[in-house]
């Protein structure tokens, strides 16, 4: 414990500043359980939890949290520079260099919440998700009192240096308030938000994502320690991903029958890049659906739910540059008969 330590908790005791006393003596506790000093540490966490600054969390008094599930992890593949941001993220967490708020931006089905589901496991810390239905109230006024009473539980956590807290799409409160169209109790809500930010216990670690990272506040965007962008999948990132699940869909639906060139050429069909979300959807489903006699009905699923073509028009596939076997496989049609529509020579 250094002297800095007694002085804040004399400070913040003097001022009447419950969560910053509270978070200064968990500090303390963590740094004697840091030097190896665990019982002293125990012992003043017990201390804390007998004081009117401190509730212990119960069930019953986290009306605003849900406690989430991290033991049925979905497979997660991430580029390069991605990863290296959370295992920054985590790094800094056992640092305990007081960095504790993070926002993850990027289109739907980039990984973000999976993403934090998997940071919770290797920090093992349990991972608790805020409900926004509950928080957002069209009375005048409740939406700021429902957000200052969430951060009274957040912050009452019995072991806040094992508690993560995920804002799931946190868009709602963060939006920027000097737009034209924001409503003023949304505004007065992300008012709000940015003082409780502020006064966040330090020891819990707080990561909140967004799709509309444009559109954010930008005061609250300074409120976090660091910001990870999760649109940086190149088209060979998402080829290895799209590999991958393919590989565990067809060993878990028995399916031996692999074709990499035909299906590398059907996600390329796609108009529209595919976030890996999607794309884990729409590849399951096609391997799922497909015909347990027919080893090429998967890619002809999914060719349908990546173009939208229901019936693959022979023309269309060769001009798409798919080859007379390739096209075969994707109609059923032979390929003699096939050959002979190319050419304009089929009869029938």
């Amino acid at each position: 414990m250094k002297k800095k330590n007694v002085l804040n908790l004399i400070k913040y005791f003097s001022e009447g500043n419950i969560n910053a006393f509270r978070s200064e003596a968990y500090e303390i506790a963590q740094d004697f359980s840091n030097s190896g000093d665990d019982a002293l540490a125990e012992y003043i966490m017990a201390l804390l939890s007998d004081v009117n600054t401190f509730v212990p969390q119960t069930e019953n008094n986290i009306q605003f949290l849900t406690k989430v599930n991290t033991d049925d992890l979905q497979m997660l593949k991430l580029p390069e520079a991605i990863s290296n941001d959370i295992l920054g993220i985590v790094n800094a967490s056992n640092h305990h260099v007081g960095l504790n708020k993070y926002l993850f931006q990027g289109k739907p089905g980039t990984g973000k919440t999976e993403c934090v589901k998997y940071i919770s496991k290797l920090m093992k810390r349990e991972l608790y998700s805020v409900r926004f239905e509950e928080i957002i109230d069209s009375h005048l006024g409740q939406t700021q009192k429902n957000i200052s009473r969430l951060f009274e539980q957040i912050n009452s956590f019995k072991y806040p240096q094992k508690t993560l807290i995920l804002f799931d799409e946190i868009d709602a409160l963060a939006m920027d308030r000097n737009q034209d169209n924001d409503l003023r109790e949304m505004g007065r809500a992300a008012s709000t938000l940015l003082k409780e930010f502020d006064n966040l216990n330090k020891n819990i670690v707080l990561i909140a994502t967004t799709n509309l990272f444009k559109h954010f506040d930008k005061a609250i965007l300074r409120r976090f320690d660091f910001i990870v962008d999760f649109n940086r999948y190149s088209m060979s990132d998402l080829e290895e991903i799209a590999d991958a699940y393919l590989n565990n869909y067809l060993k878990e639906f028995g399916i031996e029958h692999k074709n990499n060139r035909l299906f590398h050429k059907i996600i390329k069909t796609s108009e529209k890049e595919i976030m890996p979300g999607e794309m884990k959807n729409i590849i399951r489903t096609s391997v799922a659906f497909s015909n347990p006699e027919d080893n090429t009905d998967y890619l002809k699923r999914l060719y349908t739910a990546v173009t939208g073509e229901i019936i693959p028009d022979i023309m269309k596939l060769s001009q798409k540059g798919f080859t007379t076997r390739e096209i075969e496989a994707l109609t059923s049609i032979s390929k003699s008969k096939v050959s002979r529509k190319l050419r304009g020579n089929d009869n029938e």
